[in-house]
């Protein structure tokens, strides 16, 4: 007297479920796309409007804070920057200048845009990051 095992088959509540749990790639890719992208570094950029000119940024990032130095040059010389990114939403400053820059970064942290701001009128600017090659030793 052999007793047949039945093999059950996984309904398809289970399957759905199942997929959610191992392949949480859209739940992962959702998720990735409302981070915060990191833009510490160095960025090269340029601005137009009522001033034109060009800038080299360079920043360090703390969770949202920005802060750093910006050359301008138009006015030329540097200035300390400080700002946030939240969402890809971009906002900074360069108080001694009187300038306010808004804008968004890309999702990669490689590219942003915007608008700027100052009491001689203002304009666009934009900028990509200054990606450096890994320093290799040699024997």
């Amino acid at each position: 007297m052999h007793r047949q095992h039945r093999r059950r088959l996984p309904t398809a509540a289970a399957v759905l479920t199942l997929g959610l749990l191992v392949g949480a790639g859209g739940v992962t890719a959702a998720t990735t796309r409302s981070a915060t992208p990191k833009l510490g570094g160095t960025w090269s950029g340029k601005y137009s409007g009522a001033v034109s000119g060009t800038f080299t940024l360079r920043w360090t990032q703390t969770a949202g804070r920005l802060r750093g130095t910006i050359n301008l040059s138009n006015p030329h010389g540097q200035y300390g920057i400080d700002g946030t990114i939240v969402r890809g939403k971009i906002k900074f400053g360069a108080v001694r200048v009187g300038a306010t820059y808004t804008g968004s970064a890309s999702a990669s942290g490689l590219k942003m845009s915007g608008t700027w701001a100052s009491g001689r009128g203002g304009g666009s600017w934009s900028a990509h990051k200054l990606l450096s090659a890994p320093k290799v030793t040699l024997p």
